[in-house]
């Protein structure tokens, strides 16, 4: 009889401590939700030009928790932007903007893939790269390119893998992974007629009215897969074609016709 009135007890006393410590449990994860909120764009303004812009913000429940990782993980991005030719702007201690410029298409998947990927990269071999991601992403880009003389038409294939998001403590153990806490999202700036092509896509973009922008959410805990085209104006060829033009009107001016044709 003693015994099972101890159990009781027992029982009674873990299901107080369930009722204390489960509201704490569930403050702290709404308190975190939206720790970080990072925002990749692509800026193709042009055939020759256009950069990577990222733009990372930590919310300061997470700064407090962890400021360590934190502090390594922004000087870790600078780094790597540095080492690929490009500027980060730290607006605070938690919040930093990295711009990676490039001048063609090939430019673009190289930088995007040794930045998202710096263990492969030949360019940042250099780095110190033992210190955990506090946002773990892998990311790799290809693109397809091809010349309609006046437009260059590209079309991009990105492959951003989730699966092991999380939020890392100093001896690399995961302290919080729920996916609601990391907002990520994609977003591609181009001249023209940017495409959201949902093939083969898992997840599907929204499109501005005029079709300059599309913007995609990832979903995070997943591999996420975009598949986009846009148009880009091609002033090489535009110019080469005035050039042509104008060479054949001096040449009517000067003969009353064309070349090649003959005059009666």
């Amino acid at each position: 009889m003693n015994q099972q009135t101890n159990v009781t007890k027992t029982n009674h006393k873990v299901g107080k401590i369930k009722q204390l410590f489960l509201p704490l449990i569930l403050g702290v994860l709404v308190l975190l939700t939206g720790c970080v909120r990072y925002d990749v764009g692509i800026n193709f303004d042009e055939q020759h030009h256009g950069e990577i812009v990222q733009h990372i913000r930590l919310a300061q429940q997470l700064t407090s928790l962890s400021k360590t990782e934190a502090t390594q993980w922004l000087n870790s991005l600078e780094s790597r932007a540095k080492s690929l030719q490009g500027k980060a702007k730290k607006v605070s201690d938690e919040e930093i903007i990295v711009r990676i410029p490039f001048s063609n298409g090939q430019e673009l998947t190289d930088k995007f893939n040794h930045f998202f990927n710096p263990n492969y990269s030949k360019i940042v071999s250099g780095l110190k790269l033992e210190n955990p991601e506090l946002v773990q992403l892998k990311a790799e880009m290809s693109i397809k390119q091809s010349n309609w003389i006046f437009f260059e038409r590209n079309k991009l294939n990105i492959d951003v893998d989730l699966r092991a998001l999380g939020v890392l403590s100093n001896q690399g153990n995961i302290i919080v992974s729920p996916g609601s806490l990391v907002d990520l999202e994609f977003v591609l700036n181009a001249p023209w007629r940017v495409k959201n092509a949902t093939k083969d896509s898992n997840i599907k973009g929204e499109l501005n009215p005029d079709n300059t922008q599309g913007t995609w959410q990832l979903e995070p805990g997943q591999i996420n897969h975009i598949e986009t085209s846009f148009w880009v104006p091609s002033y090489l060829g535009m110019g080469t074609m005035i050039i042509i033009l104008f060479i054949l009107l001096g040449f009517y001016a000067k003969h009353r016709h064309f070349p090649g044709v003959q005059v009666d």
